[in-house]
């Protein structure tokens, strides 16, 4: 083992250094050996099966068998949330059942339990059906009551209408009741419930398709009640339709099935609807109390469950088991490689730090722990041989994992959806924690705005235990994950809002009274003509004397594009920078003095000292236009500068850098790839020689890696590779610099858009003298600030400050080819089926 001083490190700098180990396991003891080191969370396992199919594997029967017992644990969880039945805490001491056991014990509570389900569902389902049936012969016997009654009294009016009439009205009557009983038209009818919002279109239909040949009566109820079908509580309407021929009855029923109205039989005979709600009531008493019954008894049967889960260890145990198996399956037994890395397991297992540089006490500590662990294995299985572990030499990529806490994690995402980095490469998450937020504030610079935000994100981090423990929507999901990256977005634009003097827009003398004064009373028409100095200058951000004046936008959008280039060049420098000690780390010289050193050169040549003198300027007060200087560095550099000049030597400063930054472009382009050949060329010749490992598969890796890596070197595509890097570096300097000004125009729009909202609506509002007008001016002013500057522009910015670091950043040093750590952990996997 190499051995290497005991530097502090950072954790988020460089990913936890990784090692390709072997483990020889007995097949007597591999299952609790790899159960053992699933709780440890250090292992990451190689697929050694890859070729073989699911069901030719070891385990397969024993995977699907896992996998059953996994389903009815989850349905028996899923039956007790729904009974409100909370699994009990505590361990009772009972018989210890094993696979077969366990299995057959579940089996039979899932046929018990589905049974009771569908039998409970039944017995509901008639249930409601009775209750709509009750609530039919309520409402349609007072139909029916009613119209009787309104019958009588018609026929006893009629018949003492007739007595006072003339003698030949008897025998009109007479005639009348004479007619013969068949040829009289007798109305059908048909009852039923309907949902409350098809009512209407319900009565619509039925009078289209009939013709008007029909009598709808409706009564609504006072409560929602179940419907049987669905099972959800809906608002109904009771309904009798009275109609005429067997033809407008087949229209009729049709019509009900296709609106989901709910037909039952009803008699015109009092005496019989009376006898039916009898029967009808005793039913449903009948009824509920069988479904009480059923309900106790599923009770007890979940409750029996729950207080027999830890005697099972069902949360763990099964999913061990299928977890176990599964990765038993991908190994190729007598041996199995695993990556492995110094963390610390859910478990609490002591903290290893283990980063780019180890101590031997570290590593004797982290060794110590996995072959404490393998041997424990190997006595609980009471196996005869122990498992072998040893660290194999090897090429190969290993995995990145950075070490995270749930501040840091956010960022770490934000780099990841790039793309995950390399092996230990320079991870620019170090950088963004603050970068991103400042970057975010510049465009979003509002101290009132600013406080808004914060207090949104106070309300996640205060609540976040609760809030994490529910599931939230898609949007709310992704602001709860990001709370504290809001939460620094809000305070750098609460600094920022200090530094623009703004607040909603409206400037305040917070850090003492504007340098400037009128001269006299002409001048306060919200110009600065006439202003004179009558103070020291305002000492921390933008004089809120420049806020209304006429030449506020003038001047604010000087500063801001000034600053947004010298933002964007500081952050590009970063960049370069990061990647020297990227080349610096992995001893590639070639990146430093061949990448590294021009692209510096050319960056600082012409944007560098584009930076140099917007600083000289705002230092010196010069009227210098940097526009004419910059253009005339290369259309006529050896022009006099006359009144552009800024300081002594200028003109021989310009020539040098842009000779430097000619030859910077072919010290890029030219040299690397004529080294890279003369480099693979000397290995080919066997001048450098690399280590062989005794182990056949890692001989053939080895083979494969390096007859990828060194036969297959072209000379022409990789000088093709560099052009394309040098013009694409080249151009992107001069694109990548012009792109940071969309933090002065970003911030601009912002600060416009508040202005706006501000003047032209509040204001606005309170000149009416009206308290309508000044609260129907509140509203629209606090909706508009809050869902186009506090929701749509927190929006933009965060997405232009995402791609400034993904395109004008990151693309300086970082390559993101890399693949995430994905430890074989049981605590891991118990969050994800949570």
């Amino acid at each position: 083992m190499e051995e290497r001083n005991c530097w502090p490190t950072m954790d988020l700098m460089r990913s936890e250094e990784m090692q390709l180990v072997q483990l020889i396991i007995p097949l007597e003891s591999a299952h609790r050996t790899i159960s053992y080191l699933g709780d440890l969370s250090l292992f990451q396992f190689k697929n050694l099966n890859a070729d073989k199919s699911p069901f030719q594997r070891t385990y397969a029967a024993q995977i699907k068998r896992c996998g059953e017992m996994a389903r009815k644990i989850r349905f028996f969880k899923d039956q007790m949330a729904k009974a409100g039945i909370i699994p009990s805490a505590r361990f009772p001491a009972g018989n210890n059942l094993n696979m077969d056991e366990l299995e057959a014990k579940l089996g039979d509570l899932e046929t018990e339990l589905v049974e009771m389900n569908g039998n409970s569902e039944r017995l509901q389902h008639t249930y409601n059906e009775l209750v709509e049936y009750k609530l039919v012969l309520l409402k349609a016997g007072e139909f029916f009551h009613s119209a009787f009654k309104a019958a009588a009294q018609q026929t006893e009016n009629e018949a003492h209408h007739l007595a006072e009439r003339s003698i030949d009205s008897p025998l009109l009557r007479e005639q009348e009741m004479m007619v013969d009983p068949s040829k009289q038209v007798r109305l059908g009818f048909i009852s039923g419930l309907v949902p409350r919002e098809k009512s209407l279109a319900f009565e619509r239909i039925l009078f289209r398709a009939t013709r008007g040949n029909v009598f709808l009566r409706q009564a609504v109820l006072d409560f929602p009640v179940i419907d049987p079908a669905s099972g959800q509580k809906v608002e109904k309407n009771v309904f009798v339709i009275f109609y005429s021929g067997e033809r407008a009855m087949n229209k009729i029923v049709k019509i009900c099935e296709a609106f989901g109205a709910n037909r039952y039989h009803f008699s015109d005979d009092p005496e019989r609807q009376q006898q039916m709600l009898i029967e009808v009531s005793a039913r449903l008493s009948e009824l509920n109390t069988t479904i009480d019954v059923g309900h106790v008894h599923r009770d007890n049967v979940l409750s029996a469950i729950a207080s027999q889960i830890e005697e099972w260890h069902i949360l763990d145990n099964c999913s061990t088991r299928v977890t176990v198996s599964c990765f038993a399956s991908v190994f190729s037994f007598p041996k199995c490689k695993v990556i492995s890395l110094g963390e610390e397991g859910e478990i609490g297992i002591p903290h290893v730090k283990y980063a780019q540089h180890r101590c031997d006490k570290e590593v004797s500590s982290w060794r110590r722990l996995i072959q404490d662990t393998l041997q424990r294995a190997t006595f609980d299985s009471s196996s005869q041989v122990g498992s072998i572990f040893h660290v194999l030499p090897t090429k190969e990529l290993p995995p990145t994992y950075f070490r995270t806490n749930k501040v840091t994690s956010a960022f770490q995402e934000i780099v990841d959806a790039y793309g995950v980095a390399k092996y230990q490469e320079a991870n620019p998450a170090v950088y963004t924690i603050i970068t991103f937020p400042f970057l975010f504030a510049v465009m979003f610079g509002d101290w009132g705005h600013g406080i808004c935000l914060f207090l949104a994100t106070l309300y996640f981090i205060a609540r976040e235990k609760k809030l994490s423990s529910q599931k939230l929507g898609d949007i709310m999901e992704m602001a709860f994950g990001g709370r504290y990256v809001i939460m620094l977005m809000a305070l750098f634009s609460i600094y920022t809002g200090f530094v623009y003097n703004e607040f909603f827009s409206v400037p305040f003398e917070l850090f003492g009274s504007s340098a400037y004064a009128c001269r006299d009373s002409s001048c306060r028409d919200a110009t600065t003509a006439g202003l004179i100095k009558v103070r020291e200058t305002y000492p921390f951000g933008v004089d809120p004397v420049w806020h209304g004046s006429r030449s506020e936008l003038p001047f604010l959008n000087s500063l801001k594009m000034k600053m947004s280039i010298l933002i964007g060049v500081s952050q590009m420098n970063l960049g370069i920078i990061l990647s020297y000690f990227n080349g610096k780390f992995f001893k590639n010289d070639l990146n430093i003095w061949y990448q590294f050193v021009p692209q510096m050169i050319f960056l600082n040549s012409l944007f560098g000292y584009l930076s140099l003198l917007i600083l000289v300027k705002w230092c010196t007060g010069s009227k210098a236009d940097l526009y004419h200087v910059m253009i005339y560095m290369f259309l006529s550099p050896t022009d006099d500068l006359g009144e552009n000049q800024l300081f002594f030597g200028q003109k021989m400063l310009q020539l040098l850098l842009l000779v430097l930054a000619l030859i910077s472009v072919p010290w890029m382009l030219f040299p690397k790839p004529f080294l890279l050949k003369k480099q693979h060329e000397e290995r080919h010749h066997g001048r450098s020689y690399a280590i062989l490992d005794n182990d056949e598969d890692t001989m053939n890796s080895e083979v494969d890696h390096d007859s990828h890596g060194h036969a297959d070197f072209e000379f022409s595509e990789v000088f093709v590779h560099q052009l394309i890097h040098t013009i694409e570096f080249v151009l992107g300097a001069v694109s990548n610099t012009a792109s940071y000004l969309r933090l002065w125009a970003l911030s601009l729009a912002h600060s416009e858009l508040s202005s706006v909202f501000f003047d032209k609506v509040l204001l606005l509002a309170w000149g009416y003298n009206n308290i309508i007008i000044l609260i129907i001016g509140i509203v629209v002013f606090v909706s508009a600030t809050v869902g186009v500057l506090l929701v749509m522009e927190t929006l933009s910015a965060f997405l232009h400050a995402l791609r400034l670091h993904w395109v004008e950043f990151q693309n300086k040093f970082y390559e993101g080819d890399g693949y995430k750590f994905q430890p074989f952990s049981f605590a891991q996997i118990g969050e994800e089926d949570d």
